[in-house]
């Protein structure tokens, strides 16, 4: 029998750094809002069984209308977001099936991604209990102090930039979140749960056109991946 999963896209955060009044998923990408592209890739990936979006109350009319209209039959629920990343996934989270038996947590703001990235890093969850996309990093990166001054070099064959979806086994994350504390702000990511419990998160491979929207040059970006990806 196959592994039942539920897709947890978290689209309840702000557009502060982006500059804009609006919620990022509605940002026009070549005339469809972003989060089309997000919803048509988990719809598309034969290894997800349901589609929950977390996304903000003055938001959810606007999403359920993209949802109609691109007949993502996938999608089981709209729910309302927490105050911070970590709860809103929470929200999420008990809004999944209670036959789920994982969760592919990715941001709603990542239109980007394509099934095939989507089937590959919840096959490797299938496999390990957890894993995320990730790509190697080619900047060298410092570690700098209180007062800007550089303190080390971390070695740049070990480091990964993380990406979503980062996917866990339903108990595994359960237990994880259960036993964060009560300031689950200082979780940025999923797979920071995880290791806080001393667990192993898997890295598979990503494509650095999976890029989040954060600031305006990524919309320009964005625009220029999805007219190449249209011409091939």
């Amino acid at each position: 029998m196959s592994n039942f999963v539920s897709a947890i896209i978290v689209a309840a955060g702000g557009s502060t750094r982006m500059g804009i009044s609006d919620s990022k998923q509605f940002i026009p990408l070549l005339g469809k809002p972003a989060i089309a592209y997000t919803l048509t890739a988990f719809q598309s990936c034969a290894l997800i069984d349901e589609i929950i979006v977390v996304c903000r109350e003055q938001d959810m009319e606007r999403i359920q209308e993209i949802v109609l209209e691109l007949g993502v039959s996938k999608v089981s629920k709209l729910v309302l977001g927490g105050t911070c990343r970590a709860e809103s996934v929470r929200c999420g989270m008990n809004a999944a099936a209670e036959n789920a038996q994982y969760f592919a947590i990715h941001d709603g703001a990542r239109p980007l991604i394509t099934p095939a990235e989507i089937e590959n890093v919840t096959a490797a969850a299938f496999e390990t209990g957890a894993a995320t996309l990730g790509t190697t990093v080619t900047d060298t990166i410092k570690l700098v102090n209180d007062e800007n001054v550089i303190e080390s070099t971390p070695v740049r064959t070990q480091l990964r930039a993380v990406q979503t979806p980062q996917v866990f086994e339903r108990d595994l994350y359960v237990f994880a979140m259960e036993n964060a504390g009560d300031d689950l702000s200082n979780f940025t990511d999923d797979c920071s749960l995880i290791e806080g419990m001393g667990g192993e998160v898997a890295v598979v491979e990503g494509s650095r056109e999976n890029i989040k929207l954060t600031t305006p040059i990524d919309i320009v970006i964005a625009e220029s991946i999805l007219k190449d990806r249209a011409e091939a």
